[in-house]
């Protein structure tokens, strides 16, 4: 198994959690004014022999821009159970969750505090990439149960179709994983 432990973006490569938790702060320190969300969500996607999560943290300054990064996690199995791939895809958000704990959600609300008044904000999400429509979505049965491990974080969970955040993501997905698992693992 591959579980990488740094994130990535375009302009930056193995940022550690702390730094990722940094670069958040001033995103939003060189705008306190505005409207916030801390997007956190993982998808899947099986592909020949291996399962690609990948995982975004998305501090989205809404409708004005984002700074974002991602990890992945390739697990050298074809995961195909539908309920095994979402508490995974929920798993590995929380697992990035628990590092924004309740004094960097204050640090970061403090920075906005002054301006609340003005109509600045700042929410938390973990977006899950399942919905509660039993005929569109397979996940059905199994989203009331993430949803609530997602809540007892302190954290509001997003379902499909306001799970916007997942079709990141999505794409990153898609690609397969082109390194040998086994020379990787041994890295």
């Amino acid at each position: 198994m591959i579980h990488e432990t740094t994130f990535r973006n375009l302009s930056e490569q193995n940022l550690d959690i702390q730094e990722v938790m940094d670069r958040i702060a001033g995103f939003i320190a060189q705008d306190p004014r505005a409207i916030y969300n801390l997007v956190i969500t993982t998808d899947a996607q099986v592909h020949s022999g291996h399962t690609k999560f990948v995982t975004f943290i998305v501090a989205y300054r809404v409708g004005q821009g984002a700074w974002l990064c991602s990890r992945q996690v390739i697990v050298p199995r074809e995961i195909n159970a539908v309920q095994e791939k979402l508490l995974l895809e929920t798993t590995y958000s929380q697992e990035i969750a628990v590092h924004f704990d309740y004094a960097y959600r204050v640090l970061l609300e403090d920075m906005i505090l002054p301006y609340m008044d003005g109509g600045a904000d700042i929410k938390f999400f973990i977006d899950i990439d399942g919905g509660t429509d039993k005929i569109k979505n397979k996940t059905a049965a199994y989203v009331a149960e993430m949803v609530s491990l997602v809540e007892a974080m302190g954290l509001i969970a997003h379902v499909k179709p306001e799970s916007v955040m997942v079709s990141l993501a999505d794409r990153e997905t898609k690609k397969p994983y082109r390194y040998p698992l086994s020379a990787a693992a041994n890295s």
